[in-house]
C-alpha cells in the first residue's frame, strides 16, 4: 500500500513538473487595440495558434483603449522606446504617424512572404515604407455598391445594367420618376469614401506625400457630377455627413435609398446596426466607373497591426500575426466572424468558406456578397495615406464638401481656396 501511495505521489509530482515546464514555455505577450471586437478576435486566434503550435504556446493580454488615447500612447511609447505593447492595432489614418518610428517596428515582410502571392497588394502598400511592410492588414476594405434590389425593380431598373456613373445617374432618374420620395444615393459632406474612389478611377490621388492635389480637373469633375445628382433630386446630402454614422444608418433603414457606396466591411453595419428592416433587400455589386476599363474599387478604412521591435519575442509576434490575419485559416475567421473581405484571395473561390448558408452575412444579403469581389480581384486600387493626409482630410470634411454641396459655392472658386488653405497649413 505504501509503495502504491509513493508511486501515486511520484506520478503527481511528475505531472505537476510537466505542467510547470509547459507553463514556463508559454510566451506572455501584450497587445493594444481600439476595437472591442478585435480583442475577442485576437484572443480566439491565440487559442487557435496554441492548438496548431503546442511547442510554442502564447498568452496574449489584449487591452482595448479609446481611439485617440491608444494612438497617442503608442506614439509616446515609440518615441521614448519605453512602455509599448508587443503588438498594437493602428488605424489607417494614424499609420503614417506611427510609421515615422519605423526603426522601432518589426519588418513583417518575412512573416508575410509565404502568403504574399495571394494577398491584395494594394492593401499591403498602405503599410509600406522603403519596400518593407510594417503592418499586418485585417481586410481589403474594397469599395462596393450595396443596391436595394427591391426599390430599383419597382422603377424597372436592373442593377446589373449599371456599369458607369452615367448609367447610375440614368437609373436615378428612372427611380425618381417612379418613386418620387426615393433617392438613388447620398452625397457625403464629412468624408470622402466615394470621392476617393472616383479620384482613383481617374488615375490620380489627393497627394503624393509631399504636395496636395486639390485644385485639379479630376476633382472638379467629381464635384460637378455630384452637384448634378443634388440639383436633379437624385441624391441628397447624407444625414450625419456619411453613411457610417448613427444618422446615416437610420436613413438607410427607411428603405428609400437605392444604393449605398461603401467599403465591403459596411456589411457588418447592415447586420449589426441597421438590422432586419433591410434584410433580403440589398445585393452587393461592383461600383460604377466613369469609363469602362477603369478600376472599379479601392481599399478603404482598415487597421494594420504592428510589432514593437524591442518587445517580447518580436519574431514570434510577427509569425502569430501572419497566422491570425493573412493565412487562409485566419482569413476564414476574419470573414465568418467579422464579415470583412479577406486580404488572402486564395479563399475567395472557396465556396466551403465564402458561400456557406449558415453565415450571417450570406443570410442577410441577396446572393453571396463574395460574388461582388471575384470580378474585381485585379481592379482594387488604393489612395495614399501619408503624414499630410490628416491636413487634407480635415479641410475636405469640415469645409470643402459643405461649401460646394450645401452652400452652393462655385466649384472652381472653392477648389482654388481649398488648395491655398491646405498648402498654407502644410507649408
Amino acid at each position: 500500500m505504501k509503495k502504491l501511495l509513493a508511486l501515486a505521489l511520484s506520478l503527481c509530482l511528475l505531472l505537476g513538473l510537466c505542467s510547470f515546464a509547459q507553463a514556463a514555455d508559454t510566451t506572455n505577450l501584450t497587445m493594444w487595440t481600439f476595437i472591442a471586437q478585435h480583442q475577442d478576435f485576437f484572443e480566439k486566434a491565440a487559442a487557435r495558434w496554441n492548438e496548431a503550435n503546442p511547442d510554442r504556446p502564447i498568452s496574449i493580454e489584449v487591452t482595448t483603449i479609446g481611439y485617440d488615447d491608444m494612438h497617442n500612447k503608442l506614439k509616446v511609447a515609440l518615441q521614448s522606446d519605453e512602455g509599448a505593447p508587443d503588438m498594437c492595432d493602428v488605424e489607417l489614418g494614424q499609420f503614417p504617424n506611427v510609421l515615422a518610428y519605423s526603426d522601432k517596428l518589426v519588418d513583417l515582410t518575412p512573416a508575410l512572404t509565404p502568403y504574399m502571392a495571394d494577398l491584395v497588394k494594394a492593401r499591403l502598400e498602405i503599410y509600406a515604407k522603403d519596400g518593407k511592410y510594417y503592418g499586418a492588414p485585417l481586410h481589403v476594405g474594397a469599395m462596393v455598391c450595396f443596391y436595394d434590389k427591391a426599390l430599383l425593380e419597382s422603377a424597372g431598373v436592373n442593377y446589373e445594367d449599371i456599369k458607369t456613373w452615367d448609367d447610375w445617374t440614368e437609373a436615378g432618374r428612372k427611380l425618381k420618376a417612379a418613386v418620387p420620395d426615393a433617392f438613388m444615393g447620398t452625397v457625403e459632406t464629412s468624408t470622402q469614401w466615394v470621392a476617393s474612389l472616383m479620384l482613383a478611377q481617374q488615375g490620380t490621388d489627393w497627394q503624393d506625400g509631399e504636395k496636395a492635389f486639390i485644385d485639379t480637373p479630376e476633382l472638379a469633375k467629381i464635384i460637378d457630377t455630384q452637384k448634378v445628382w443634388l440639383a436633379e433630386g437624385l441624391c441628397e446630402t447624407c444625414p450625419g455627413g456619411q453613411p457610417d454614422t448613427e444618422e446615416g444608418k437610420a436613413y438607410i433603414a427607411n428603405n428609400k435609398i437605392a444604393s449605398v457606396i461603401m467599403p465591403f466591411w459596411f456589411m457588418s453595419r447592415f447586420t449589426g446596426e441597421i438590422g432586419e428592416v433591410c434584410k433580403d433587400r440589398y445585393v452587393v455589386a461592383p461600383c460604377p466607373v466613369f469609363e469602362e476599363g477603369q478600376i472599379r474599387s479601392i481599399g478603404q478604412g482598415g487597421t494594420g497591426t504592428v510589432v514593437y521591435a524591442n518587445g517580447v519575442n518580436p519574431d514570434l509576434c510577427a509569425e502569430f500575426l501572419a497566422f491570425a490575419k493573412v493565412s487562409p485559416e485566419g482569413e476564414a475567421q476574419i470573414w465568418s466572424v467579422l464579415g470583412f473581405d479577406p486580404c488572402n484571395t486564395s479563399i475567395w473561390d472557396d465556396a466551403s468558406i465564402m458561400k456557406t448558408d449558415d453565415n450571417a452575412f450570406n443570410q442577410y444579403f441577396i446572393g453571396y456578397p463574395i460574388d461582388a469581389l471575384l470580378p474585381i480581384k485585379n481592379e482594387i486600387g488604393y489612395v495614399l495615406s501619408t503624414s499630410i493626409s490628416p491636413t487634407i482630410n480635415n479641410y475636405l470634411g469640415t469645409t470643402l464638401w459643405n461649401e460646394v454641396y450645401v452652400d452652393g459655392v462655385d466649384t472652381a472658386e472653392a477648389l482654388t481656396a481649398a488648395q491655398e488653405a491646405i498648402d498654407s497649413d502644410l507649408f
